[in-house]
């Protein structure tokens, strides 16, 4: 069996990794990123494009946001790469009364920590979104979210990591990480290459609880299902990104949707609209326990179209070209895994960051990188601990 060497092997091509091997790569680490199959395989091409902050629940959730958009505003120029990153704002509109004082409470939390987001009414919403429908009853704003390509963010990132001497290896599934019997991961087998290592870093995703397993290590990280679809250019409809209060619910909640007598609503279908620099609406989403199904259904198309249409009306005049699914890396606390796993020393996880990937992958990158070099990192990372739902 042939054998290699690297300081850190960084498991996995999608955002997180190719970050996570960027960041490494920068501060002088030898570096080789093994993807099972091509760069952008699984949740990176099947996602949308935002880099939202008042999505973002107050405490680490919006802590990682907000730090992942200090480092986007000068990405581009860093990685020398067009990522397609505009600040162009964020709105969450609001369809009834009754979720004004929730999102009210929601903002209020979000204001204390220093971010800008402000309630509207609908009128006001509408002057500054006319495609918005007469219903809507106010929308939340802040002018601090943004989007971004998510593969062409990708390839920044990983031609950056190569620019910095990292070597990426493509079609090399990894079957197994190596240890040596006392609690020190020591590298990998990938397409039948044993690579020894000094640390190891699953950026894997919804594949990373059953790569894991092996070692005794039980990560609770599972797919979730998002459904989208994608139209025809058309001119300028929307100016910003655009989430529902639904999509919030969803998100966070999702017991609240499985009793729910509409089965849309168990799909946990909300709205997530974004105009692409080619005038091509991408249009999502439902949040799904389906498995490792990444087909679409006839359902769920229907019902993410449905939902849309009646938020924003003007989209029935415009053809959808393309639908494709995505699978989000779930954890039941809503929150990824980030850091050593406790009694595998060597070994790293950064995974299950769910719809919040390319938002944080900048962030994400950088502190396991000084995780890993120096032992200590800039963000607190107790709160994406790896052991603690074993704990």
């Amino acid at each position: 069996m042939n054998k290699e060497r690297a300081d850190v092997v960084v498991i996995g091509g999608g955002v997180i990794g190719t970050s996570v091997a960027y960041y490494l790569a920068k501060g002088g680490v030898d570096v080789l990123l093994v993807e099972k199959g091509r760069l952008g395989n699984g949740s990176s091409s099947g996602c949308d494009g935002f880099v939202i902050m008042q999505s973002k629940t107050p405490g680490p959730h919006l802590d990682m946001a907000l730090a992942s958009e200090v480092l986007y505003r000068t990405l581009a120029d860093e990685l020398e790469w067009d990522i397609e990153y505009r600040r162009c704002g964020g709105m969450i509109v609001i369809e009834r009364e009754e979720e004004i004082e929730a999102m009210k409470i929601f903002m209020a939390k979000q204001r204390s920590i220093g971010l800008d987001v402000r309630l509207l009414s609908g009128d006001e919403a509408r002057e500054l979104e006319p495609a918005l429908a007469r219903h809507i009853a106010g929308a939340t704003v802040s002018d601090s979210d943004a989007q971004v390509n998510p593969m062409q963010l990708l390839f920044a990132y990983a031609h950056g990591a190569e620019r910095h001497g990292a070597r990426l290896r493509r079609n090399a599934p990894v079957t197994e990480l190596l240890h040596d019997g006392k609690g020190n991961v020591t590298g990998v087998v990938a397409a039948g290459r044993t690579i020894r290592a000094g640390a190891v870093v699953c950026c894997t995703g919804v594949d990373t609880a059953a790569l894991v397993a092996p070692l005794g290590l039980e990560l609770p990280v599972i797919p979730r299902r998002g459904q989208l679809l994608i139209t025809e250019p058309v001119e300028p409809l929307i100016g910003r990104v655009m989430l529902c209060a639904r999509y919030i619910a969803a998100k966070y909640h999702p017991e609240l949707l499985e009793g729910s007598q509409d089965e849309t609503v168990r799909l946990g279908v909300g709205l997530a609209l974004e105009q692409t620099r080619e005038g091509g609406l991408l249009i999502g989403s439902t949040r799904e326990f389906a498995g490792f199904d990444r087909s679409n259904t006839s359902l769920g198309t229907w019902a993410v179209a449905a939902h849309a249409t009646r938020i924003v009306p003007s989209l029935r005049r415009i053809r959808v070209v393309r639908t494709f699914a995505g699978l989000r890396p779930y954890t039941p606390d809503g929150k990824a895994f980030m850091g050593e796993a406790p009694r595998h020393r060597g070994l790293f996880i950064a995974a299950g960051h769910e719809g919040d990937g390319i938002a944080y992958s900048p962030i994400t990158g950088k502190t396991l990188a000084e995780r890993i070099m120096t032992g200590k990192s800039t963000i607190d990372l107790a709160p994406f601990a790896v052991d603690r739902f074993s704990r």
